[in-house]
């Protein structure tokens, strides 16, 4: 991988990146003076503070019905970005905006979330609700710290419950919520609907995971196994999705291939089914031992992360965590 990148990770201006090196890659104590230094400044420097400072009074980013439809600046991207940042989910602003969310796209008879708020009723459209937004904001609470939270667990409960990891077999499933949505659904689940389950549950402490949480990742897990991470399943000499291939970060609902072994390898799963994947991974590594940010949406968030074609450090620490971990 030629040069060893940790150091240019760690003296960068970014205390996240600067936080996740020094405990996922170097596996220093949470009460090192460094970690916790890194930590604090994750609030006061950088992204995250300059989101929060964006955020209106109630809670929401770019109005309260447009939490979804402002793509990439309503709450719901805010949350995950900041999830992915690391924010501290005790902050009063973190938390208001977790409220926010939670009050008016959690559909209140199913426990998913809507893409659209219900005005005749309180939170999200219950026709509405999709599995890439539920996993999505069901990973973010969680990453918050709103895993005990009742309304969470019913999230995760949705994806216990209708989660599907269909691969063009049998019939095409019938009722809602897969009347409503076929692009998510169909005989073939979407992608991206299955990544953005698995990485919310994966998030879940192992020592908490219920049996159908467990249940589910294992069929999730075989679903990205069955795939090779990024092919088709039923023609392994094509990627499913050419783009799959551009790393970038954050990703919102699309996915990449790194991010799917990221989940993967957290999980402990180790298959020669991942290791084409993982050459890819490590083969995008320059002489630096650097990786570039080749898909963003910098230009549509609030805040810009990086800059798309040069070295990204929050890239580099996806790889390196997955190359290590692997």
């Amino acid at each position: 991988m030629g040069a060893d990148p940790i150091p240019w990770l760690l003296e960068g201006d970014d205390p996240s990146v600067r936080y996740f090196t020094l405990t996922d890659l170097l596996g220093v104590a949470p009460d090192n003076p460094a970690v916790t230094a890194a930590r604090r400044a994750i609030m006061s420097h950088g992204t995250v503070p300059r989101i929060l400072a964006a955020q209106a009074g109630d809670g929401h980013w770019e109005g309260r019905d447009d939490y979804y439809a402002a793509k990439y600046r309503g709450t719901v991207w805010q949350l995950i970005i900041l999830a992915a940042l690391g924010a501290d989910g005790a902050d009063e602003r973190v938390r208001s905006g977790c409220e926010a969310i939670l009050r008016d796209a959690q559909d209140a008879e199913s426990g998913g979330f809507a893409v659209h708020r219900a005005k005749k009723a309180v939170g999200g459209l219950h026709s509405s609700v999709i599995p890439c937004l539920t996993g999505n904001l069901v990973w973010s609470l969680i990453r918050l710290g709103m895993l005990d939270d009742p309304r969470v667990q019913r999230g995760v409960e949705w994806i216990t419950t209708y989660q599907r990891f269909d691969d063009s077999e049998g019939e095409v499933p019938n009722g809602w919520p897969y009347d409503r949505w076929e692009m998510c659904w169909g005989r073939h689940t979407c992608h991206l609907g299955a990544v953005k389950a698995l990485k919310a549950l994966a998030a879940i402490p192992p020592e908490r995971r219920s049996f159908e949480v467990e249940c589910t990742l294992a069929q999730g897990v075989e679903f990205m196994l069955r795939h090779h991470v990024y092919k088709r399943s039923h023609d392994l000499a094509k990627v499913s999705k050419p783009g799959w291939l551009r790393l970038g970060f954050p990703l919102m609902y699309q996915t990449d291939v790194l991010e799917i072994l990221g989940i993967l390898t957290a999980l402990g799963v180790r298959d020669e089914r991942m290791q084409e994947a993982l050459h890819v991974v490590a083969g995008k590594a320059d002489g630096q031992g650097r990786w570039k940010l080749e898909s963003t949406f910098n230009d549509r968030f609030l805040v810009p992360v990086e800059a798309k074609g040069e070295p990204s450090r929050w890239v580099t620490l996806e790889a390196l965590r997955v190359l290590k971990t692997a």
